[in-house]
């Protein structure tokens, strides 16, 4: 029988459940975060990637990075950083470069690889978290209508 890998890539959005403004599920993040611990795959060289999302003045400031790499201390992983890609009315906006070069080189200085990712596409909305979205707004418009109907 094949052995088949699958990943683990956890997503949050502040390294504290206070800040969390976008976490719908239940689950804390020490939960979270030992579920991570117990992974087996953590434990065979295999990293877990976290995706951490940038949002201006919510989560993008250098003690946030410090006590990110408190929080995920022992864990083999590295963290994707993602500039978030706002919308007309979005409540949060991007990061800026600055901010975000900065959390990512205190995440680096404590041994954790953190590429931040470019984004793309969002010069015609159609960047990650753009088109959903879109299409939420397209679909809560067509109810709207056919209520009024």
């Amino acid at each position: 029988m094949a052995s088949i890998f699958t990943g683990l890539w956890p997503q949050f959005h502040g390294a504290n459940d206070d800040g969390d403004a976008l976490a719908e599920e239940a689950t804390t993040l020490a939960e979270l975060l030992a579920a991570c611990r117990d992974y087996p795959g953590s434990r065979n060289s295999r990293r877990i990637t976290f995706e951490y999302v940038m949002l201006k003045d919510v989560n993008d400031s250098e003690a946030d990075a410090r006590e990110l790499v408190r929080l995920i201390a022992g864990i083999p992983s590295k963290v994707n950083l993602i500039p978030f890609n706002p919308w007309p009315g979005a409540p949060f906006e991007r990061s800026t470069d600055a901010a975000i070069e900065r959390f990512a080189e205190i995440v680096r200085s404590a041994g954790y690889p953190s590429p931040v990712r470019t984004p793309r596409g969002e010069d015609i909305m159609a960047a990650c978290g753009q088109l959903k979205s879109a299409s939420q707004r397209a679909s809560k418009g067509a109810l709207a209508r056919s209520a009024a109907e």
